[in-house]
Parts: C-alpha cells; structure tokens; sequence
C-alpha cells in the first residue's frame, strides 16, 4: 500500500496484486485503414463507425485526421506486410454548382433643380442615399 500527499490531503493506493492492470489497446494499421475509410464514406456518422467497431469516437476522429494529413499510399501494414489502401482523395470532394451572380439593376440618380431668385442649383444625389438627400434639403430650405 502507497500513501500520497496532494494538495495538503492523503490519498492511499492499494496495490492489490490480484487485480490486473489496465493496458491499452493495439489497433493494427489495417483495422485503423478500415475504420478511416468507413468514416470517408458519403453519409457515415463518425460516432456509428466508432460504435461498429468498438473504440472510442474521440480516438476515430485523430485517426481520420491523421490519415488526412499524411497520406496512406505506400503504407505498408506491420502484421502482414501487404499495402493498406485508403480511399482515394478526390472521392473525398464533391463539386457543387453555384449560380451565376445575377446583376443588381442600376437605378438612377436623383436630380433635383432648385431655383431661388437668380440663383440656380442642380443637385444630383444617390437613390440609395435618399433619407440623406432629404435632410440636406430640409436643412436648406429653412
């Protein structure tokens, strides 16, 4: 039996010789192949695979990005020495059509011509800006 102090309290491990360790499991490179190119399928749910084969989400989804930022051709399996295929890379990219941009119609401008005694003035102004125009009219017609 171990004692350890942490943080100011006493925690005790027993090390019961009966009770076997917990290890980590080895996945062979063909089950992770298999499992990364099931997740690459259209329509597969990443948490489904990692049920279907019986690990963790989590550990799938380093594996997916692994295998995303190496590639595996050439790969060669450790346990049998045969090549581990992965799916191809652009079975991975779906194209999608756009529609072409349509053109935003122009709109005139306005043009307001105000005449006050011998003076004339034109005024040109953006559709777009109209409340503008009209405060600026209002300021100056006062």
């Amino acid at each position: 039996m171990s004692t350890i102090t942490v943080g100011g309290h006493v925690t005790t491990i027993s090390e019961d010789p009966s009770r076997p360790r917990r290890r980590r499991r080895l996945h062979s490179d063909e089950f992770k192949a298999r499992a990364v190119a099931s997740c690459m399928q259209p329509g597969m749910s990443m948490a489904a695979v990692a049920m279907a084969h019986g690990v963790n989400a989590n550990l799938l989804r380093r594996w997916v990005r692994e295998a995303e930022m190496k590639p595996l051709a050439g790969a060669i399996s450790k346990t049998t020495g045969e090549p581990v295929h992965a799916p191809p890379r652009d079975a991975l990219f779906l194209p999608v059509g756009l529609p072409a941009p349509t053109p935003q119609p122009q709109l005139a401008d306005n043009r307001i011509e105000l005449q006050r005694g011998a003076t004339a003035i034109t005024l040109t102004w953006p559709v777009s800006a109209a409340g503008d125009c009209a405060a600026w009219l209002h300021e100056l017609l006062r």
